[in-house]
């Protein structure tokens, strides 16, 4: 087990910043599966102390510090977003976050970045996304308002950062097995659910065979008949 400090470099196929929340944790799985190796990035490594270990380095990381990003990117071929907060309001940390990323990843020469979108920011028509809806829960307006910062952001980054933003339905199922199979869209909303551990292979497989380049993709269940 290893469990480090922002600052130190270290050598794997992958850095996946907020490993520590439920997406993270099966993108990290998932890589592990397929053998490739991990840096786990947290805010907090004493609270994620059994993600070391078995191909998996876990470092600290403030995301939104591209100083952090920059000390912990080095060494990797590609880098995987599901950071995640409840302690600052959406749209100043994602932007925050997006902005170090951006930063960050060019400082160390990392070119790939697979971010890990929300549903409420895909299209329901052209331009128009799902938390623009007049009845949108305005609870959840503001946490979408920031993901969809956090995309402009990516926008306009510059052309040698290869970003793909992965968006799941709104129906995330977190305890469903999964299944190995899943559609591809977008940035349109696709379909109603998709197993949490299918979100990971779509994830996985944007790092070890890039089929979308710098835009938001969507993607959600297979029908059975479909596979």
């Amino acid at each position: 087990m290893t469990n480090t400090t922002t600052g130190q470099q270290h050598r794997a196929d992958v850095i996946v910043y907020g490993a520590g929340g439920q997406v993270g944790r099966a993108v990290v799985t998932e890589a592990r599966r397929r053998g490739l190796t991990v840096t786990a990035a947290v805010r907090d490594p004493e609270r994620h102390a059994d993600l070391a270990g078995d191909g998996v380095t876990l470092l600290r990381c403030d995301v939104t510090d591209p100083v952090a990003v920059a000390a912990t990117a080095p060494g990797h071929p590609a880098a995987v977003s599901s950071v995640y907060t409840p302690d600052t309001p959406s749209t100043e940390f994602y932007r925050a976050a997006t902005t170090a990323l951006v930063t960050g990843l060019d400082r160390a020469g990392v070119r790939r970045l697979v971010s890990v979108g929300v549903a409420t920011t895909l299209e329901t028509a052209p331009g128009v996304a799902v938390h623009d809806d007049p009845e949108f829960p305005e609870a959840y307006r503001a946490f979408s308002l920031g993901h969809s910062a956090a995309l402009d952001l990516l926008h306009d980054s510059p052309a040698t950062l290869d970003w793909v933003v992965v968006t799941p339905p709104m129906d995330l199922d977190r305890t469903a097995p999964g299944t190995g199979h899943y559609r591809v869209g977008g940035p349109q909303v696709l379909g109603p659910r998709i197993a949490q551990a299918d979100l990971a292979v779509a994830v996985v497989d944007e790092l070890t065979d890039p089929a979308h380049h710098r835009q938001q993709i969507a993607v959600a269940e297979q029908p059975l008949d479909a596979r």
